[in-house]
């Protein structure tokens, strides 16, 4: 089962308030149904590739308006051959477009009144009707956080942003062949608006996911960080013996300045050792106390004297 699938069964499971089951019917119906006009009248016909999604239209459209729906499967012959799951309303079909405000005095509404979602329960399970029946969201295993809610309708697109917007949810639109797309991509964000309509589990699955995801790459960061560093000091300490060893070619390490001998030895001892560990060998075998920045001026030190001598060579 899909993390979308997952999401989706646990908003068809929650209760609503009768505000709240009109908000959620209304987005479930702007998104996918269409109105078919017969010689019996006005019908109403829901289609969806979403078994759970199937279920809950069928009992609010029951629980609410006490009709009787007609649900048929058909299979698809195509790409992925999936189940379409088709819920026919015959009975009060004008009466219930009017209750949900989809057909007004002025007209087939492309989105819902803002009367419909005044109150914040009412825009959740509007957010949560249209995730039902166009939203899909990326399992937080994969490493690419992705959650979208998809339309035909380019107004009913941009009145989901301002809806998402209302609750601080930043999703952005893009039109992706017939459709308009709004969607949401930082982590944090698809966690609150799974939240916002009601999936408390996938919250908890995603946020748990997502935390563990965030803390191997942390590790791996700061593993790739210590490697960094090490082969850093490898490098800085293969010079640095280069360059004792053209001070020992020219003249004896006992002849330098007795600081400059024990940072020099201390080298020598620890050809690929860190500045701290540098200072620590010289706290031990000299009883010296030295800091790293002063550690790395001693080693500065033997880098010019070596210089000079590799200058007198050249010229």
């Amino acid at each position: 089962m899909s993390f979308t699938t997952k999401v989706k069964a646990e908003i068809a499971s929650n209760l609503l308030h009768e505000c709240c089951m009109k908000a959620e019917l209304s987005a479930v119906l702007q998104m996918c149904s269409t109105m078919n006009f017969t010689s019996s009248g006005l019908h109403i016909t829901v289609k969806t590739e979403n078994a759970t999604t199937a279920k809950r239209i069928y009992k609010l459209l029951k629980e609410r308006y006490d009709i009787v729906t007609q649900l048929s499967v058909i299979r698809k012959m195509k790409l992925k051959k999936n189940n379409i799951y088709v819920i026919r309303v015959e009975n009060k079909a004008m009466e219930i477009l009017k209750d949900l405000e989809i057909i007004t005095d002025k007209g087939l509404q492309a989105h819902a009144s803002s009367k419909l979602i005044k109150k914040d329960c009412c825009a959740r399970a509007y957010l949560a009707g249209a995730f039902l029946a166009g939203g899909s969201v990326n399992s937080p295993n994969t490493s690419n956080y992705h959650l979208e809610i998809s339309t035909g309708n380019f107004d009913l697109a941009k009145f989901l942003l301002k809806v998402m917007n209302r609750f601080h949810l930043p999703a952005k639109y893009i039109k992706r062949r017939n459709q308009e797309v709004v969607y949401l991509k930082a982590s944090d964000k698809i966690g609150d608006f799974l939240r916002c309509i009601g999936a408390s589990d996938a919250v908890f699955a995603f946020e748990d996911s997502r935390i563990q995801r965030d803390f191997m790459n942390s590790l791996t960061r700061l593993d790739n960080c210590e490697l960094a560093n090490e082969m850093k000091s490898m490098a800085a300490g293969k010079r640095q013996l280069e360059d004792i060893q053209w001070i020992e070619t020219y003249q004896s390490l006992e002849s330098l300045p007795l600081k400059l001998q024990h940072a020099a030895y201390a080298r020598k001892a620890l050809p690929e050792a860190s500045l701290n560990e540098l200072c620590e060998y010289c706290a031990t075998e000299y009883e010296e106390t030295i800091s790293k920045s002063g550690m790395k001026h001693r080693l500065a030190k033997l880098k010019d004297i070596a210089q000079q001598y590799r200058k007198s060579i050249e010229s």
